[in-house]
């Protein structure tokens, strides 16, 4: 009967995963194959012959949208936001091994933005920015504001790294003779690096698909989800299909370079354990 009962709830968890995924990368597929179409398709089925011409659309001028100046101002913003999130979380995680006066609130006041919605976070940098006189650009508060996104994310992520984190490893290099930069140099950081990979990882993807809290803080230009939001008003052929797949793919990209720099990290922290 126990094992009748195991194989039921087997499939049922199967079916449910299969029905997540086709809903996960149903409408992805969808958008990967219009992009496709024909010179005469349109923005729906059936296809009208196949071609490359919205992928090379994306390269021209353009009536409507700004294709390279929003993804350049992404790739940019999410790099910005990668490396911020990745020193400020190490050296936070660092902090935090040793507990000092005012830790919990100190952290709870760092995570808090996680809670608060995002519509209101990007008003209020906007209007703070336009109380004190500064003009807002993506480069600034919504910088500010992406950070108030990935940053508690890195946070969290370093925490949990350091709970668990054998500090014996630092005090045998230290009894060895090596000095508190190079026990963090050679040591501490070998050990943690794929976790900063990641923290990286979560910062800029947060970061490059962020549409509510850039939406009052970009300023004039906008960010590649501003501009794709927009274009979805007034973009009537395949063109907007061929720059999602293109995003698509790039996302993938930064994810797959991500996962071989851990692999590359871990192997060679195998090989100076084996010396």
């Amino acid at each position: 009967m126990n094992t009748e009962r195991r194989g039921l709830g087997f499939w049922v968890l199967a079916a449910f995963f299969t029905l997540f995924v086709l809903f996960l990368y149903g409408p992805l597929t969808t958008i990967f194959i219009l992009s496709f179409q024909g010179p005469d398709g349109g923005l729906t089925f059936p296809m009208n012959g196949v071609s490359l011409r919205w992928f090379q659309n994306l390269f021209e001028t353009q009536a409507v949208g700004d294709f390279g100046g929003s993804f350049l101002r992404s790739l940019m913003l999410g790099l910005m936001v990668m490396a911020t999130t990745i020193v400020v979380a190490l050296l936070a995680g660092m902090a935090f091994r040793r507990p000092f006066w005012g830790a919990g609130p100190l952290f709870y006041t760092a995570i808090a933005s996680l809670i608060v919605p995002s519509i209101l976070v990007s008003l209020g940098i906007g209007l703070l920015f336009q109380v004190v006189g500064v003009r807002s650009a993506w480069y600034s508060s919504a910088f500010g504001a992406h950070l108030t996104w990935a940053l508690p994310f890195g946070l969290l992520i370093m925490f949990a790294v350091f709970n668990r984190f054998n500090p014996s490893y630092e005090e045998a290099a230290r009894d060895l003779g090596a000095t508190p930069w190079q026990s963090f140099r050679h040591v501490l950081l070998p050990l943690i690096l794929p976790s900063l990979i990641g923290v990286g990882l979560f910062g800029f993807t947060l970061s490059y698909d962020e549409f509510a809290r850039t939406l009052m803080t970009a300023g004039s230009f906008n960010t590649l989800p501003l501009e794709i939001y927009g274009m979805t008003t007034n973009v009537t052929t395949p063109v907007l299909y061929a720059l999602g797949t293109v995003t698509t793919g790039f996302s993938l990209l930064i994810i797959l370079l991500s996962l071989l720099g851990i692999y590359i990290s871990q192997r060679a922290a195998r090989r100076r354990a084996r010396a």
